[in-house]
């Protein structure tokens, strides 16, 4: 499929296609006489993952470690990179829960000398 099909079918733009090529993480596989780049299944694959990946909060380094691993017969270092997001992912629902407590507080009692709000990022 020519790179305007495979950024529809993903639902990305034709930039964010060649951007993720230029690092490394999409691969046409072929190329017209005519210079166009024609993509396979796979690549729709791997951007539908990077795309997914991002939504849950993977930054796209961390995406392109994961798909380098996951090309690796060595999967045992994957490890390490999912270790690090639970642990990112543990921090970020503690805040979370702090900030929606804070604001159940605000809703229950209204604000008091100091917005429990900032009080709960503050902390």
């Amino acid at each position: 499929m020519r790179i305007s099909e495979l950024a529809r079918a993903a639902g990305v733009g034709i930039s964010t296609v060649r951007f993720y090529e230029r690092r490394g993480l999409v691969h046409p596989t072929a190329r017209t006489g005519g210079g166009y780049r024609h993509y396979d299944q796979e690549a729709l694959r791997r951007l539908k993952f990077i795309r997914r990946a991002q939504r849950l909060g993977f930054t796209l380094t961390e995406v392109e470690q994961i798909l380098a691993l996951s090309d690796a017969p060595e999967l045992d270092d994957l490890g390490g990179v999912i270790a690090e997001k639970v642990a990112e992912i543990e921090q970020r629902q503690r805040d979370l829960d702090r900030v929606r407590l804070a604001l159940l507080d605000v809703a229950a009692n209204g604000v008091r000398e100091q917005c429990p709000v900032i009080a709960a990022l503050n902390s």
